[in-house]
């Protein structure tokens, strides 16, 4: 990256169509910079809502995208440096930045920023920060990587001193193979977990962890690392740390403890302990322990900051989740549709164990497309199966971009059905949704959940489900 001059007015995104991407490009906006972008493919609904944004888009990436001779060119992290308008770029000399130095130039400026980071939780866990921030008249802004229900937007640019960002652990740009999060200087860090993902890019969870490890050593010792005391992994590298630290979870010698929890659906109900006394009693309807745990590091998190415990109690009663995490698309037939992001083994697991009380009266269906690079790469071969213990029945979908990953590192679906078979389990696979809509369509009762887990639009079976039920 070259310098940012501050003299900016014209700003051009580089595959502007990505979730984050799009997000900035609309932060920009509303700050008041004239703002183009270009994508591969075009397509709504995020191409219609950029341009209601008043952002210029352009199909396709080509030299003459950058005729109009942007002041700063923003490179997101699917950009290759062959990308026509990088090379454009980099002959020309204009001025570029990946998006966590934009966000960290353009909006974390002259905030306290406060990032939640680890293998799962991001996005529900920033999203419920947010939320109590703004409950709590901070006029938070936020960038988070799904839409937060309570918002209706994964963006927000407010007024207040707080910034909130999931803190990724994925590499930043072409010109930058190092982690999102090295990018900010978070004055509070949550650290849900550290586990092995992302084998695209990381070898190993050694090397998950040397990234992690990178993170903690940054933070400065004025400021603060609210971190899970359940996981191992991340209990080897606090012992670097030179910062404040609070340990939150399930054991009694950490600052903050999760206490009994009770489930009367549609609600959670859970105290919560603070140094050894009760610090109060809160209720969600966020499901599962994984989110009671994402729920007690933002009361650590929000307590830090002064939030008053009546505040994060009305904020947790009225938080309405994440888009596509334990979502409910519909309900036909008393049979209900859920949508959920859940692609790595642990998520699968806990997502399962998490609905299964809310909905005693039928069966757990699940429906599990590996899509991600390290689901759709053979990894989990072996961890998966023990990963649907909780459902009745299990429905395992080909991977849609397999041909993209080596012949000698696929994951096989047909192999994964073979184990759970093997393991008792009612398991079936298809290589195509409409069999899998077919099947369900055949096969669902009332009272059932099919829980759909995916993280990317598994051709809009959600919708289509819904219509043939």
């Amino acid at each position: 990256m070259n310098s940012i001059p501050d003299n900016i007015k014209k700003i051009h995104l580089i595959a502007v169509c990505g979730t984050g991407m799009g997000a900035l490009a609309c932060m920009l906006k509303d700050m008041g910079y004239d703002v183009t972008g270009s994508d591969q493919k075009v397509y709504p609904p995020m191409s219609d809502f950029l341009v209601r944004k008043g952002i210029s888009l352009m199909e396709g990436f080509r030299k003459d995208n950058l005729s109009h001779r942007p002041d700063l060119v923003v490179i997101g992290n699917a950009v290759r440096k062959d990308n026509p308008e990088a090379v454009r770029m980099l002959e020309e000399g204009f001025f570029y930045c990946s998006m966590p130095q934009a966000l960290n130039r353009f909006v974390a400026k002259g905030r306290k920023t406060i990032i939640v980071t680890g293998t799962h939780g991001k996005t529900t866990t920033s999203s419920i920060l947010a939320w109590i921030l703004f409950k709590a008249g901070l006029d938070p802004s936020f960038m988070i990587g799904g839409i937060v229900r309570n918002f209706d937007s994964n963006y927000r640019i407010g007024k207040g001193n707080f910034f909130v960002a999931e803190g990724d652990e994925y590499d930043t740009a072409f010109f930058d193979k190092g982690p999102k999060f090295l990018h900010f200087d978070p004055s509070v860090t949550v650290l849900t977990s550290i586990e092995f993902d992302h084998a695209d890019i990381f070898r190993d969870l050694e090397h998950v962890k040397q990234a992690f490890g990178s993170l903690i050593k940054r933070i400065a010792s004025e400021n603060l690392l609210i971190a899970w005391d359940g996981d191992e992994n991340i209990d080897g590298l606090i012992t670097k740390c030179n910062c404040l630290t609070l340990r939150y979870g399930r054991k009694e010698n950490s600052q903050w403890m999760l206490g009994p929890a009770s489930v009367k659906p549609p609600w959670t109900f859970f105290d919560v302990i603070k140094k050894g006394k009760l610090f109060g009693s809160f209720k969600t309807k966020l499901v599962g322990g994984h989110n009671l745990l994402n729920a007690l590091s933002v009361i650590a998190a929000a307590d830090h900051l002064s939030v008053p415990a009546g505040a994060i109690s009305e904020a947790l009663e009225t938080f309405e989740g994440a888009k596509r995490r334990q979502e409910v698309r519909g309900v036909k037939r008393g049979i209900t549709v859920m949508d959920d992001f859940a692609h790595h083994p642990t998520a699968v697991k806990e997502t399962i164990k998490a609905v299964k009380p809310f909905y005693s009266e039928g069966r757990i269906i699940a429906v599990f497309e590996p899509r991600t690079n390290s689901s759709m790469r053979k990894v989990f071969q072996d961890v998966y199966p023990l990963s649907f213990e909780g459902a009745d029945i299990i429905c395992i979908s080909r991977p849609p971009l397999l041909e993209k990953i080596p012949p000698d590192e696929r994951f096989s679906s047909e192999k994964l059905v073979e184990d759970l078979i093997r393991l008792g389990k009612n398991a079936h696979y298809f290589s195509d949704t409409q069999s899998i809509i077919d099947f369900l369509v055949r096969e669902s009762n009332t009272g059932d959940l099919i829980l759909i887990m995916s993280n990317g639009g598994f051709e809009n079976i959600h919708d289509r489900l819904l219509k043939a039920l």
